[in-house]
């Protein structure tokens, strides 16, 4: 908690900071900052700060969609992918881009309906592959990893926390192989791949 008090404090520090630059050129200042944000989470929520009634997450995710879809239109924005954050993780912007369109209708049916565009995209690559199209791999690599997102949705999976939870997994056996070659005095780099994946299936065995 010494550290999060650090970082909150480095974080308040810049946007004290650039508001105060934008003071200075006369755009805006720090009070200006902190009513839009006020006033954006009272508009947002007027289930909590007004009469609005709703009484599930999934209502209030809707409210507050259609909340930002006026907001969009009064900026003249005429996309509803228009203010999906580009700086997002790939994976989290995707799902994102693809909650958007589902929202009219553009959606697969079911998450067997994805699997089976996974297989398609798939083929896809496998073909760039073959002609060695280095543009068309990493083009169909990008539809695989965009339809694997979508399947995420579907699955109701967060795809960045699935990815992290497979990586942490891939560290902790590989780590089992080093610490056990480690341990018999042997070296890692000498190993063959078989005797390699043989400890890596003892590590499997070693979670359940």
């Amino acid at each position: 908690m010494t550290g999060l008090k650090d970082e909150l404090g480095d974080l308040l520090f810049q946007a004290v900071f650039h508001a105060q630059m934008a003071n200075e050129a006369g755009l805006f200042n720090f009070d200006d900052v902190v009513d839009a944000i006020t006033d954006k989470m009272t508009r947002r929520h007027p289930h909590v700060f007004g009469g609005d009634d709703v009484r599930t997450a999934e209502e209030q995710t809707l409210a507050w969609e259609e909340q930002k879809a006026k907001e969009r239109a009064a900026k003249g924005d005429t996309s509803i992918l228009s203010d999906v954050p580009v700086g997002l993780p790939g994976l989290t912007r995707s799902v994102k881009l693809q909650k958007r369109a589902a929202r009219v209708g553009f959606d697969w049916t079911n998450a067997k309906d994805v699997l089976n565009k996974i297989v398609e995209e798939a083929s896809e690559l496998t073909e760039a592959i073959d002609h060695k199209d280095q543009n068309a791999i990493e083009d169909e690599f990008g539809d695989l990893l965009f339809v694997i997102a979508n399947l995420s949705r579907h699955l109701k999976v967060d795809p960045e926390a699935s990815l992290r939870r497979a990586s942490e997994k891939f560290t902790r056996r590989f780590q089992h192989i080093e610490t056990t070659l480690k341990d018999q005095g042997r070296d890692i780099n000498a190993e063959s791949l078989d005797e390699m994946e043989a400890l890596w299936r003892e590590a499997k065995l070693l979670e359940k």
